[in-house]
């Protein structure tokens, strides 16, 4: 695990936010950072390199593969989980809380484009 997914998982592990995450779990022919197999939420963390055409052309195809599974993914930068990652809890939180009261709606800050910017 990159050092941004060890500081995220010591949030997540033993149902610390109330779901259940899994790491580094293998959906079909890609491994996601963490899952939460309840609300089918997908959580990655990206680096720098995320942000060069070529890998974030790759996460595109990746997403739309885990997207056509009925899966949810959200994406948070290294940086801010390093810096911010209060909010980043509070932003995962609610949307975990979010998809569990609207089944099958896609949360309104799950973005396709780049990194999910923390409110």
């Amino acid at each position: 695990m990159t050092k941004g997914e060890v500081i995220l998982w010591k949030r997540l592990k033993g149902k610390q936010l109330g779901f259940k995450f899994r790491r580094q779990v293998g959906i079909g022919r890609y491994i996601v950072d963490f899952y939460c197999s309840r609300l089918k939420l997908v959580i990655e963390i990206d680096g720098l390199t995320h942000l060069e055409e070529k890998i974030f052309e790759n996460d595109l195809k990746r997403e739309g593969y885990l997207e056509n599974l009925g899966l949810f993914i959200k994406r948070y930068n290294s940086e801010d989980v390093f810096k911010k990652i209060e909010q980043v809890i509070e932003d995962l939180y609610n949307t975990c809380i979010y998809i569990e009261n609207h089944p099958g709606l896609r949360p309104p800050l799950l973005r396709k484009e780049g990194t999910t910017a923390i409110l």
